[in-house]
Order: C-alpha cells, then structure tokens, then sequence
C-alpha cells in the first residue's frame, strides 16, 4: 500500500525546529520528499560540536530514516530567497506539490510600546514570507496547469495563531500578521483553486522555543505521556491537508493543540441597519447604533476569545 504523499515533493519553511521539523519530519513519514528551509545558521550544538545548522539536521534526520530530503537556508522574506527554495525543489525533485510556510518570529510588547523595527520585523517575516513563497509556488502551479491543460495538485497549508483570533493585547505586530495570512489564504484558494491547488491555514498551539515564554506554566507536560503542546499533536493536521484525501479542503481556518482540531466559522452579519433617508446622519446612526450596543457585553467584540478555552475531550 503506498504512502499518501509517495511520488509527491514539499516545502517547508522554519522547519529547523520546533512546528516546522515536526511538519517536516511527519510529511516525509506520509512519503513525501522535502525541502528543509531555516534561516539558522551553521555553528555549534549544545555540545560544542560542530552543527552545519538546524535545516540539515533535520533533512539528515530523514534521510537517516529513509526518506529523501535537501536543506535551504534562507531567508523567505527576502523575495529572490524564496525563488530559489521554490526552484530548488523544482530542481531537485522535478516539481513542488506541497507548500508549507511556518517561518517566524516573535517580537512582542504593548502598541505604545512597540517600536517601528520590531514591528516591521514580524510583518516582513510573517506576512511577506508567506506571500514570497506562495506567490513563486503559484506561478509555477499555473503554468504546470497550462502545460497539462487542465488542474494540477497543489497544497498550501499556511500558519495563523489564535493571536488573531482572540486578539492578542501584547502582540499587536503578531496578531496583524497572522490575520493578514488569513486573508492571504481565502485569496489565494479563490485565486488557484481552478489549478487544482488548495490553500488552508492552521492556528496552531504548541510549545517551541519561540512560544516558551507564552506557554511557561501552560499545560505542563506530565512524566508518563506527551506535552499537551508538543508540535507532534499539530504536525498531522499539516499532513492530512498536504494529501489528496483533503482535496474538497479549501479556504479553511482551523485551530489545532493537543488531540483537538476546531474548525472556525467564517465571519457572519450579526446585525444590520438601513438608512431611512437618502444617506446616513450621525443622528441617525446614534439612534440605531447606540441602543444595539447598550445591549451587548463590552467583551462581546470581533475578537473570538472563547477559542482559547478549547480543550481535548477524550472521546468513549
């Protein structure tokens, strides 16, 4: 019986560590040969010995276990970086079939606090990484489907948080470009999905190095079983929206944390109001608007905080 992803190629970004060498590692367990990307750079490990950096250990990791897999150490914000990890897999493996953009950082502090580099920083990395990468596996999607006339398979799976969701109070650069990503996605599904390309993206909640300040003392991982926030609980999500098995998949958001996938509602009217007159007036607007939010709860807002209270419930 083959594999879901046998034959198949992927990419992924920030995959040295943490999120992205969990999705790397269970991509290339479902068969696929993959492009490690990272940013880090070559050094020492914890030992003193020396490491050609994070992206080839993991790419030496699955090819110790079988697998078939090539390091990029890059920058995927840079524009012509990301070309050439897009093309790097188109060379080695004569094509890209799976996209997924994880790279990031953190730069987090209060909106009046926050400097112009710290957020500039997380928005280039992010929102422009992910745009980077999607827009060079695009082109080459499209013309692989002129080519064939007709749709080729194609799977991008993109990282939101539910910093955008809730509304994170000290992550105003973080939030924004995780939402941005959102908005990215739904476009880019509607914009590829007459290729045959789908484009989902996840929330996850797992515990790296990047997020251990977040979760210190959050869901403790216990002596006998896995971290509640171990990247392993997120990484097979990632698999399942790579694989064909997901190809009605599409425009999606969904949050994922140990043992839960939650999939989100799309923004809905919750209340509608027609002016009387030709055009509003302030006036106007006072005597429909004010009543209706008198009624409201102040925390009732476009922000979804209830999703941080989502937990897995055992099931039988």
């Amino acid at each position: 019986m083959s594999l879901p992803l046998e034959g198949r190629s992927a990419v992924v970004t920030g995959a040295g560590r943490g999120l992205g060498r969990a999705e790397a590692l269970e991509l290339a367990r479902l068969g696929a040969s993959v492009v490690v990307n990272d940013f880090g750079q070559p050094g020492r490990d914890g030992s003193g010995a020396a490491s050609e950096g994070p992206a080839e250990e993991v790419a030496a990791e699955i090819r110790a276990s079988g697998g078939r897999a090539v390091a990029h150490r890059g920058d995927v914000a840079d524009h012509e970086q990301a070309r050439a990890l897009v093309q790097l897999a188109v060379d080695t493996y004569g094509g890209l079939d799976v996209l997924v953009n994880n790279a990031g950082i953190l730069r987090d502090r209060m909106v009046f606090s926050m400097s112009e580099e710290e957020w500039d920083s997380v928005i280039r990395v992010h929102l422009k990484g992910h745009f980077n990468t999607t827009h060079f596996a695009a082109a080459h999607w499209r013309s692989r489907s002129k080519e064939a006339g007709g749709p080729v398979y194609g799977r991008i799976v993109n990282t939101s948080s539910e910093a955008y969701l809730a509304g994170s109070a000290g992550q105003p650069n973080y939030a924004a470009a995780k939402g941005g990503i959102v908005g990215l996605t739904t476009s880019t599904a509607l914009a590829l999905g007459k290729y045959g390309v789908t484009a989902n993206a996840i929330c996850p909640r797992a515990r790296t190095r990047m997020t251990e300040d977040v979760f210190a003392g959050f869901a403790e991982p216990s002596d006998d079983g896995l971290d509640p926030l171990a990247p392993e609980h997120v990484a097979p999500l990632v698999g399942y929206l790579a694989a064909p098995a997901a190809d009605r998949v599409t425009g999606q958001l969904l949050v994922v944390h140990g043992g839960l996938v939650a999939v989100m509602e799309r923004p809905r009217v919750a209340a509608r109001f027609d002016t009387a007159k030709e055009a509003f007036t302030y006036e106007e607007l006072d005597e429909l608007l004010s009543p209706y939010y008198a009624q409201r709860l102040p925390q009732e807002t476009f922000a979804a905080a209830e999703v941080l209270g989502l937990k897995h419930e055992p099931q039988g």
